[in-house]
Parts: structure tokens; C-alpha cells; sequence
């Protein structure tokens, strides 16, 4: 299956293959994906099922040889995304294209490494160099930040992603991370990574993309809100301990006796509790609050553990996850992204949204027929809602993307870079 959309800026195409042979899996989407686009070739992502990934060494070479670029990133997963397809079992493979006239992509190889002193990320300074000489070369240009975005896949057992997203916000608050960790490998070492014509089995790859393109994010974390918002009124770490004068197990125990038994199972099954990132809003909705596991609770004191530090005066609302939800929360945010109302992804410079020409879909591998019904689910629900637009991805251990402006590691989620042109 191959689309392409071409405008007078950004141009992109895209091709899946679920041959067996690689060679033949090869040939097929470079062919397709080329003759659709019609232009050079400024990015290239690739996703490959772990069926191709003793070969990957060799599928790097192969794509720079024949799409003329060494800008290429691209990883291993447990399922692969390609236009409305989402090849849960069986080999895949699926490539994205990009023409990005006026953007600087910049390619990042990124490691983390242990010191005396801590952890230190290589890689970033050679960017931040990489992105200074070209604004200086080109002072005055649409190159100078119209726009910047970070597209960045991982390698779960050896890349703190949460580590790098924290030193990102320090360094430059406001850039939107999109993207996944590789996904289907249960050790470190079985998952792989490209960059360029190189494959590595640990760290990180990326690309950062400053100038015309314009990358938005929708991150749809699927989930409900169920009872009143609370404000935390004592915490210690990842422990809620009161919720608004309470201890939080007795708020909780409110809600959940006031619940149909339909949501009561959902809540035994799996609570969640979304944390609001930006406390200084007057109102809460949808893609405001940032949704963690629940992890246990203990009566004895009346604490609920979270997946994640909670502070006192945070504003915090309890969440469930079921299919329904998932569809209705990716629905919604996908249709407020075209009328352009979702709330902002942290994009440098904000300029008038776009026609959507292409998507990279990040979900998590705790979706697709694990989660809904039937197949292709997010795959399908994006090109409905999106368009025809060329569009790969793969599920992913881990999904990054902006949530409230800042950038998260997220589960149960679906997050999609979209480009416009």
C-alpha cells in the first residue's frame, strides 16, 4: 500500500511490505516510496519486524545505497504500522519519506554513559554545534527556528529516555520529543536501531528538524476521567496520601461506590491516575493531565501508589482505560487537532496550522488487538481522520510525546508526529 501527498513545501510518501524476503521486501517499498515522491529525499524512517532484524546491518546499507540519503533513522518492533495496516504477527516492513524544503535535518547519534559524576548523554552537544554554524551561516533565513521538533527512538534496556526528556527541558524548554522505544526484544541486545547505513543494539537515534517543516504532536493516552478533581494535601515521592483534606483511599472509595459496575470492573482491573501539568490553568480537559499507573494502595494509611513523583498542591483526577475510551480519546484529539484547537505541544514559533501531509504513529504495544476488537486500529483511525496522508510507525515499549508543553515516556499510548505542509 503506498500514498503520497505533495504540496509546495513538504512532500512525503510512504510503503509497507510483509514479504519474508527481505531482499524482495526491500526492493518492493523503495520502488513504491520513490516513485511517489517525486523529489529528494531529505528523511527517512524505517520499521522493521524482528523477522528482518538478524539483517538490518545490511537493510541500512541497502536503503542509503538506494534512496541516495544517509539521513536515515529507523528501528526494530514488535508490530509494524503502514498506511491503515498494523502487522501484528509475520514480517514487515514499512518506510517513510520525507522532502522538507527550508528544514535542517540535523541526524543525532545519542548514547548514555556512566561517570564518576553521573549519567552524561553524548551526542546533544555535537547538535546544539551542529544547529549554532547553521544559523550563522544563514542569518535571517527560515531556517532560523520557524519551527523545531525532535523525532527520537530508543533502545529500552540501555537508554534512559525519562533521563534525556528532563535534560532536555533544561537545556531548551519548549521543543517537542515525539517518538518510541524499539519494542519485541526481551533482553538487552535483541533490538536494533539504524542510523544511516550503521545498525547499533543499545542507545538512541534521532533527528532534529529546525526551519519551514512544521511538526505537531497529538499524544492520546486513553483514558477517561471518573469523579471530581482532587488537590493533593500530603504526598512523599510517588505516595498520594491525602487528596483535599482525606486520606486518598477513602476519595477514591467515594467514587468507585458511586460507579456503574460496568466501571468498577475497569477500576479493579487497572486505575490510573492523571497528574495536570500546568497549574495555573482555570480549567482541566482533555490532554491537560499527564496519566500514570496506580500501582497498590495501602488501607492501613490510606496512601495510593502511582508510577510517578506526586507533589503536594498538584491537581490530580483518577482515570480509567478501556477500549472505548482508548477510541474516543484518539478520536477527539485527532479531530481538535483539525479544527485546531488542541492545547499547545510546546512548537517554538506557533504559525496557522497546516494541511496534514504525513504521520508517524507511535502506539503502544498494549494496543492493537490486545486492546480493541478488531485490527488496524490506530492506523485506521488516524487516516480517517487525517486523510489518505502517507503514514508508518510501529508499536513501541514506551511512547514518547508533549503532554501540557512538556515531553513524556507514556504506556497505553498512542502518539502521533504529524506533518504538515
Amino acid at each position: 500500500m503506498i500514498v503520497s501527498v505533495t504540496t509546495s513545501q513538504a512532500r512525503c510518501s510512504a510503503a509497507l511490505s510483509n514479504r519474508d524476503d527481505l531482499g524482495a521486501a526491500l526492493a518492493e517499498v523503495c520502488r513504491e516510496a520513490l516513485d511517489q515522491l517525486s523529489a529528494p529525499v531529505d528523511l527517512a524512517v524505517v520499521f522493521a519486524s524482528h523477522h528482518h532484524g538478524p539483517r538490518f546491518g545490511r537493510l541500512a546499507e541497502s536503503l542509503c545505497s538506494n534512496l541516495g540519503t544517509e539521513t536515515l533513522i529507523g528501528c526494530t518492533g514488535e508490530s509494524i504500522i503502514g498506511g491503515d495496516r498494523e502487522i501484528e504477527e509475520g514480517p514487515a516492513l514499512s518506510l517513510w519519506l520525507a522532502n522538507l524544503p527550508g528544514t535542517r535535518v540535523t541526524p543525532l547519534r545519542l548514547k548514555f554513559e556512566r561517570t564518576p559524576d553521573g549519567g552524561v548523554f553524548t551526542g546533544l552537544m555535537e547538535a546544539a554545534r551542529t544547529a549554532e554554524l547553521g544559523a550563522q551561516k544563514e542569518p535571517g533565513s527560515a531556517l532560523r527556528a520557524a519551527s523545531s521538533a525532535l523525532l527520537l527512538l530508543g533502545e529500552p534496556f540501555s537508554f534512559p529516555a525519562d533521563a534525556l526528556l528532563e535534560r532536555l527541558q533544561e537545556d531548551e524548554p519548549g521543543l517537542p520529543v515525539i517518538g518510541g522505544m524499539a519494542s519485541g526484544a526481551h533482553e538487552p541486545g535483541a533490538n536494533r536501531l539504524m542510523f544511516g547505513p550503521q545498525e547499533f543494539a543499545s542507545g538512541a537515534v534521532a533527528v532534529r528538524l529546525d526551519g519551514a517543516a512544521l511538526v505537531r504532536s497529538v499524544v492520546s493516552q486513553g483514558c477517561r476521567p471518573v469523579g471530581p478533581p482532587f488537590v493533593v494535601t500530603k504526598a512523599e515521592r510517588n505516595l498520594i496520601l491525602g487528596l483535599g483534606g482525606k486520606p486518598a483511599l477513602e476519595q477514591f472509595r467515594q467514587i468507585y461506590h458511586e460507579m456503574p459496575t460496568s466501571e468498577q470492573a475497569l477500576a479493579q482491573r487497572g486505575l490510573h491516575v492523571g497528574l495536570v501539568i500546568n497549574e495555573y490553568q482555570e480549567d482541566f480537559s482533555r490532554g491537560d493531565f499527564l496519566v500514570r499507573n496506580v500501582v497498590g494502595a495501602d488501607p492501613e494509611n490510606g496512601a495510593i501508589g502511582i508510577g510517578d513523583y506526586v507533589r503536594v498542591g498538584q491537581t490530580v483526577r483518577f482515570h480509567l482505560r478501556d477500549a472505548r475510551s482508548a477510541d474516543e480519546d484518539l478520536r477527539e484529539l485527532l479531530a481538535a487537532y483539525l479544527r485546531g484547537t488542541l492545547p499547545p505541544d510546546g512548537t517554538s514559533q506557533p504559525r496557522p496550522q497546516g494541511a496534514a501531509v504525513g504521520a508517524l504513529v507511535f502506539t503502544c504495544n498494549g494496543r492493537g488487538t490486545r486492546l480493541f476488537d478488531k485490527p488496524d486500529h490506530d492506523a485506521k483511525c488516524v487516516r480517517e481522520l487525517l486523510g489518505e496522508i502517507p503514514t508508518a510507525g510501529f508499536f513501541a515499549q514506551g511512547e514518547i510525546g508533549p503532554i501540557g508543553g512538556r515531553n513524556f515516556v507514556h504506556g497505553f499510548t498512542a502518539s502521533v508526529a504529524v506533518f504538515e505542509g
